[in-house]
């Protein structure tokens, strides 16, 4: 049976045809990546790094959209309804590409399905603080001030990742932990530093300067091993909850009906960027921040082992759904 004839047939070369030369063209008009927090954060100052020094790369220009709200989903939502063209990026984490997953009842996306994976970028452990005064300095001298007092111990955080992993420290721990959230990271530290929180959950490259400048303590650092720039305090699996790890990653995606090629080419200008010197002493290292080139097939891995993590810590905890 001859289908060469067929008018669909034809329509359908003709769009194989055009779709080529696009990707093959790929790119020619200006991108925007969708930074789903406010202007001035940490994911937003690395978001307009990136599109800055992508940019000369692809040799287009590259806008940064900032679209905060509900923990990142809005400005999901929002790549979400962008052509699956290449032209639309939209900055993923371990908010909105795994915790809103498993925390909200309906966040208007799946992280699995609507969106695929460019490159992972970057990775900071989270640490746990408290004030330079504090009775305590080191997890297990907290637990024993929390049950001396006889009242949970207030800790603050700023997103529902970080509620939910204080909730999930505090079972480890045994104690219990009265989670008070912030708007963000700067408020939360002044109420520790102040002595209105006993804790802190808080990114570590945002709190290095305060605790190089002796400012505030750190007693417990999230990361698998310690950090080369705190080589003195511990992480959390040593300080008494042994399965305890947990990053802050980055990484760049997609709508997943995006074609391969557009996103090889995107990806190859994120690894560049990554692995330049410039990035890695100047711009990562300061911050405690490490390069993640993890490919879309290990970034797809890792979020799903995440969501299925987050999830049995949400059930374990009875943790009710937003």
């Amino acid at each position: 049976m001859k289908l060469t004839g067929h008018p669909w047939c034809a329509a359908l070369c003709l769009a194989f045809a055009a779709h080529a030369a696009a990707a093959a063209d790929y790119p020619v008009k200006p991108l925007t990546i969708i930074v789903p927090f406010s202007g001035g954060s940490g994911s937003d100052a690395t978001a307009r790094y990136y599109a800055e020094r992508m940019a000369p790369l692809l040799g287009q220009p590259i806008v940064v959209e900032n679209r905060p709200g509900a923990d990142g989903a809005i400005g999901m939502v929002a790549a979400k309804h962008a052509p699956a063209d290449g032209y639309t990026l939209v900055q993923g984490g371990i908010s909105p590409s795994v915790v809103n997953a498993v925390m909200m009842k309906a966040p208007g996306y799946d992280p699995l399905e609507d969106f695929v994976p460019v490159l992972g970028y970057g990775r900071n452990m989270n640490v746990l603080i408290t004030r330079i005064d504090a009775p305590f300095a080191t997890v297990s001298e907290a637990v024993a001030h929390g049950r001396s007092t006889g009242r949970p111990l207030n800790i603050g955080t700023f997103s529902t990742t970080l509620k939910l992993a204080a909730a999930w420290l505090g079972k480890g721990l045994g104690i219990d932990l009265q989670s008070i959230p912030y708007k963000g990271q700067t408020q939360a530290i002044n109420d520790v530093i102040g002595g209105q929180l006993d804790l802190a959950l808080v990114d570590l490259g945002g709190a290095t300067p305060l605790l190089k400048g002796g400012q505030i303590k750190a007693i417990a650092v999230t990361g698998q091993e310690r950090s080369p720039d705190f080589p003195q305090v511990p992480t959390v699996a040593e300080s008494g909850v042994p399965d305890y790890v947990l990053y802050s990653w980055n990484a760049f995606f997609v709508r997943s009906e995006t074609p391969a090629d557009i996103r090889e080419r995107l990806a190859q200008a994120v690894r560049t960027v990554m692995t330049d010197a410039d990035t890695v002493e100047k711009f990562y290292r300061p911050k405690g921040t490490e390069g993640i080139p993890d490919d879309a097939n290990e970034v797809r891995e890792l979020q799903r082992r995440e969501i299925e993590r987050f999830r049995q810590v949400a059930d374990e905890l009875d943790l009710e759904r937003q």
